[in-house]
């Protein structure tokens, strides 16, 4: 599961609707959510946000949190 994945599962939000919402298509909500090798788009997680009434900048640091600079 991606981060995004765990994130939507401790928020308990259903995927199908988010998918109705955004106009993404449920087989994207689910690489989103579980194939770590797909790229989430700014564009998506703000969609995304705004679906599930969470601030796009909370959701941000939740699900990409853990990225850091090379040094």
């Amino acid at each position: 599961m991606t981060k995004l994945g765990e994130y939507l599962a401790k928020k308990s939000v259903n995927k199908a609707e988010i998918a109705r919402r955004t106009g993404l298509n449920k087989t994207r909500m689910t690489e989103l959510t579980t194939l770590g090798s797909t790229k989430l788009r700014a564009d998506e997680l703000y969609l995304i946000a705004l679906a599930i009434d969470v601030d796009p900048c909370e959701m941000l640091k939740e699900v990409c949190g853990h990225l850091q600079l090379q040094q």
